[in-house]
């Protein structure tokens, strides 16, 4: 039995911890667990033999953070690793027992977040996953993975490079969110739509944290559930670490997943075989639960999930050149702030998803696509329509777009099904599907159901399903073609009733040509939502389309107990009475919402009236201050905090060129050391604190990733550093970080130690001595400014 068929029929039984294990069998400071395949090959096979031994069906190679960027003998590190498993299974004589090629992080941020491209991160995956494939590995396991773009980007490097099977788990917060704000439904909407083989959770959390997660998963993944917790937080005794839950409690805790789907189960850092074995030996005798394929129509970025066919759902129309003068020439003049402005509006006025066309003659369409899909996706996180007739630009698109997204369009021409069609099945989205053909746009709502119909069949023949389509019937104007407005309403009720597909349409189409248009609009778009109509593409800013879209809501009990509708005008009427003569562009206001080169510019106009003190002290703190209390009350997450210091940058940058000329350059509060400790390569979360505390005013002495001890002592010696920062990520090295706080007050020197990371807790860097300890990035910057007040 090959692994995809024991996935759909039986449970499948990994292992537990590999790093801790180790650890707990003398792993040396600074020695690379990856290493050991080589250096101590006996130690590895010895615990696979041990998990074998408890019962498992998988075990997972030592290869956990295997990368080029890492080893530079990378193949005969997997190669030794993945002989190994093999040798543990051949040595105990079994059979039916498969080895996953483990692939963790790389441990950098992709850009614009952080500095390792997109292409580059798919690279390095690419160059584990075909040399694990070369070396025997049944499937891929993707664990540990904290950014849904990086796991999208090592997914498409597997998938288009070996005939591997790949299961994907990621690490959530207690608070259900990735380190860059993705949800649970963000992780479903983007691999199920890549058609990974297996999805779930690992690590982070104990099991009893996890199960909090587990409802939404439960809810709408249509693909096999793989689940593998800690044993617990992590607790240091003796200068080693220990995690809370025993394996009686742990096997215990697992029951609930197994009872409620969850076919695949394991653990991750601090279970031992013996937390295996249990498991194995509790849950086994719990009927296997078959998968429930779930119709939920998704589309998703990295930070937000937006179901289509729960409510109506606004798609902004206004990042479409079509009959926009000012939009024509910002993309001609490359302009992008302009684009930028119009999408933080329309998110401003409550739309769900952004539609973006930047489709003109004399342009490069697939560069500008692309340019402008980051730099919106930088500073929004609603999910993005990519609008073009171009192959090629949805290709290219779909390829770098974070997240799963809504492509418009295809249509019944022959030629373009087969064009496109490939294109979603290999990048994942949601198809927008025309009525029309060869023959253009038929007049009335038989044709275009028949067109409607053909799409549908057509794209399941690609492994497309439904839920993937909708249908657009097209809206046609009145002035010219008056019936054809009944037909568009009849075709939409036919498709929702015979085909059970979502619909969408171009609402604004329908009163080209007429005065007073928008009375026009908003009664037809009343009439279509009435018709069952799931998504329109209109102006949000308009009031008298989202009057009717409020008001239909309520009407119609989608808006429950009309609280939206409340709201809505509720705020309207504040905003009204309150509202001041402040301009909606001012430097704050650009740092909040992470508009970069408006910030400098801005900042240089300021400077001509105002002083620079009073620049920082009315202007950028405040607005950084603002994005702060958001990300600490989950209204902001990690994107929206790293580009709002980024903007901040920008006009600090201003500050001080201004303050240069004038021979005053602008003094430092601090400086601070920063270090990812001996033994650790992931520096993620070290850079996000570089970034956020240089932009409150401090220097910065960045020592970088696998920092010896004596290196950091003799740095705070050398500088007279008052606050050190150290981060670790892997359960492996946090014991280094411990020694290193040890190293620092054996020298006696004058110096606070924060820590981070996330393996840690407030509980865990108090008893290795650490001064405090950073929960988050943003925490950082309340330690510092205590240090230094």
């Amino acid at each position: 039995m090959n692994i995809k068929n024991k996935l759909l029929n039986e449970y499948i039984f990994f292992d537990g911890a590999m790093g801790s294990l180790l650890q707990n069998y003398g792993l040396a400071i600074g020695e690379l667990p990856e290493l050991l395949n080589i250096h101590n090959a006996d130690l590895i096979v010895d615990v696979h033999k041990q998990y074998l031994n408890a019962g498992v069906d998988v075990i997972t190679t030592n290869t956990f953070g295997a990368y080029s960027i890492k080893y530079d003998n990378l193949e005969d590190i997997i190669k030794a690793a993945i002989q190994n498993a093999k040798k543990a299974i051949d040595d105990l004589g079994l059979s039916n027992k498969f080895v996953a090629l483990d692939m963790g992080s790389t441990g950098k941020l992709l850009k614009p977040l952080g500095d390792l491209a997109f292409s580059d991160a798919y690279e390095i995956f690419k160059q584990t996953a075909v040399l694990g494939e070369q070396y025997g590995a049944d499937f891929v396991i993707l664990e540990t993975f904290t950014d849904i773009y990086e796991m999208k980007a090592a997914v498409l490097a597997i998938k288009e490079n070996t005939s591997l099977p790949i299961f994907c788990t990621m690490t959530f917060d207690e608070k259900g969110r990735t380190l860059t704000g993705g949800d649970v439904l963000c992780m479903i909407s983007l691999l199920e739509s890549l058609s990974v083989d297996c999805i779930g959770l690992n690590c982070g959390l104990g099991p009893k944290q996890i199960q909090a997660l587990y409802k939404d998963l439960q809810q709408y993944v249509s693909t096999p559930v793989i689940i593998q917790p800690n044993a617990g937080l992590p607790t240091i005794k003796d200068g080693k670490t220990f995690y809370d839950v025993s394996p009686a409690e742990f096997a215990a805790d697992m029951v609930f997943f197994a009872e409620n789907g969850a076919t695949v189960l394991g653990g991750c850092c601090g279970t031992t075989p013996e937390h295996i074995k249990i498991m194995i030996d509790t849950c086994k005798k719990i009927p296997f639960t078959k998968v429930t394929k779930k119709e939920f129509t998704f589309v998703s970025s990295y930070g937000k999930a937006v179901l289509i066919g729960e409510k109506p759902v606004v798609v902004g129309e206004r990042i479409n050149p079509t009959g926009k003068k000012k939009l024509k020439e910002a993309l001609r003049n490359h302009y992008m702030e302009y684009i930028l402005n119009e999408a933080t509006t329309q998110k401003n006025n409550n739309a769900h998803i952004l539609d973006v066309n930047v489709g003109l003659p004399e342009i490069d369409e697939v560069a500008m696509m692309i340019e402008a899909i980051k730099n919106i996706q930088a500073i929004s996180d609603l999910p993005l329509q990519i609008d073009s007739s171009s192959a090629e630009v949805i290709e290219q698109a779909l390829k770098i777009y974070n997240g799963k997204a809504l492509v418009n369009s295809v249509n019944g021409k022959k030629e373009i099904m087969e064009s496109i069609f490939p294109i979603i099945k290999k990048y994942g989205g949601v198809i927008v599907g025309l009525t029309l053909d060869e023959d253009g746009i038929p007049a009335t709502a038989e044709e275009r159901f028949r067109i409607a119909e053909n799409i549908v069949n057509t794209a399941q023949k690609y492994g497309i399903e439904k839920k993937n389509i909708i249908i657009d019937t097209l809206t046609l104007t009145i002035s010219a073609q008056q019936e054809e407005a009944r037909e568009t309403l009849k075709a939409l009720k036919m498709v929702k009733e015979k085909l059970g597909v979502k619909t969408i349409l171009g609402v604004s189409n329908i009163s080209f040509g007429l005065p007073n248009r928008e009375i026009v609009t908003s009664t037809f778009f009343g009439l279509a939502l009435n018709a069952g109509l799931d998504a329109c593409i209109i102006n949000p800013s308009s009031k008298a389309m989202m009057d009717t879209y409020y008001a239909y809501n309520a009407i119609s009990g989608v808006d429950v107990n009309c609280i939206d509708y409340i709201n809505q005008y509720t705020e309207v009427t504040m905003e009204a009475t309150t509202k001041s003569d402040a301009s909606v562009h001012s430097l704050k206001d650009l740092i909040i919402k992470g508009m970069k080169d408006l910030s400098y510019n801005a900042t240089i106009q300021l400077l001509e009236s105002m002083k620079p003190i009073d620049i920082i002290n009315n202007e950028l703190i405040p607005g950084l201050d603002v994005v702060g209390k958001g990300f600490e009350s989950g209204k902001y997450f990690l994107p929206q905090l790293i580009i709002s210091a980024e903007a901040a940058k920008k006009a600090f940058d201003a500050i001080n060129e201004h303050l240069i000329k004038s021979g005053n350059p602008q003094k430092s509060k601090g400086k601070i050391l920063l270090a990812t400790v001996k033994g650790d390569i992931h520096d993620i979360g070290k850079n996000i604190v570089k970034a956020l505390l240089e932009n409150y005013g401090y220097e910065i002495v960045d020592l970088g990733k696998d920092v010896d001890m004596n290196l950091i002592v003799d740095t705070i010696k050398q500088q007279n550093i008052k606050l050190a920062g150290l981060s670790a990520l892997m359960t492996t090295t946090v014991s280094n970080m411990e020694k290193t706080i040890k190293l620092i007050r054996e020298h006696n020197l004058d110096c606070k130690v924060v820590v981070g990371g996330a393996v840690l807790t407030a509980e865990y860097a108090e008893m290795m001595g650490a001064d405090y300890y950073a929960k988050d990035a943003l925490a950082s910057v309340t330690i510092a400014e205590d240090v230094f007040k």
